[in-house]
This record gives C-alpha cells, sequence and structure tokens, in this order.
C-alpha cells in the first residue's frame, strides 16, 4: 500500500498564546496535517526554503499552506510574503495571512502581494478557535 503525503502547513506566529490557540483549534478540527510553528520571519523563510536551521530537511518539507502573522520579530510577515512570491519555488505556495490587524494599508499590502486570503484574528476565544478550524477544514480539504 502506497503511503499518502499529508501536507504540512507552517504556522508562523511569535505569540505563544495565539500559537497555543491555533495548534488546538487545527487538532480540534481533526486535520491530519502536521503542523510546523515558528515564531519570526527568518525562521519561515528558513523553513520554506529549506535553509538555515531547515537545511536538513528534503522538499517534501516544504508546508503546502502557511498561516502567517504580520507582527513578527526579525523579518515582518508583508516582507515575508514577498520574499515567497517573489521566488519560483515558493510562487504558488498558499499563504493566509491571520493576524489581529484590521488596518486597511495591511490589507491591501497583503494582497498587492497576493495573499490568498487575510483574516484577522477574532479576540474572543470559541470564535477564535471556531475561525481556525474553518480555516483549516477550507484550504486543506476543499480548496483545490
Amino acid at each position: 500500500m502506497e503511503a499518502i503525503d499529508i501536507p504540512i502547513i507552517l504556522l508562523v506566529e511569535d505569540d505563544p498564546d495565539d500559537a497555543e490557540l491555533t495548534l488546538h483549534a487545527l487538532k480540534k478540527s481533526n486535520l491530519k496535517n502536521q503542523v510546523v510553528w515558528v515564531k519570526d520571519g527568518v525562521s519561515a523563510l528558513d523553513y520554506i526554503f529549506l535553509e538555515g536551521e531547515f537545511s536538513n530537511l528534503t522538499a517534501e518539507s516544504r508546508p503546502a499552506l502557511v498561516l502567517l502573522d504580520l507582527q513578527l520579530p526579525k523579518i515582518d510577515g508583508l516582507e515575508v510574503l514577498g520574499r515567497i512570491r517573489k521566488d519560483e519555488r515558493s510562487r504558488n505556495l498558499l499563504v493566509v495571512i491571520l493576524t489581529s490587524s484590521d488596518d486597511d494599508e495591511d490589507i491591501i499590502k497583503s494582497y498587492d502581494l497576493f495573499a490568498n486570503s487575510y483574516i484577522q484574528k477574532p479576540v474572543d476565544f470559541q470564535s477564535f478557535v471556531s475561525t481556525v478550524q474553518h480555516l483549516g477544514m477550507y484550504w486543506m480539504v476543499l480548496n483545490k
């Protein structure tokens, strides 16, 4: 029997509480995807391009979906998104902005850089969990 590749989700989030909530919500939605969590823009790019601390990984480790916060240390989310879109290896990678920002300028810049979606994190716990569950189901199961 042939092994089925389960796509990886890369969570780029510097806030441990938001990361924990996101991981909990994805697990609760019964997605089988492995979720890799990195805490800054440099680590995100290293993971996507298999460089730096992730240079020992293979191409199969590349994510199918990136959940990207905008306010990140070292390199911000918009810069990460721009670099993803400029590189042939990652140009078609699904990138969903998952951030607390509701700034119109952030939304416009994200879509100008070809984000697949922009979602503002709900403040309420239940709403946050529900949003992430729907997000995971849509992008990893329903979307083609």
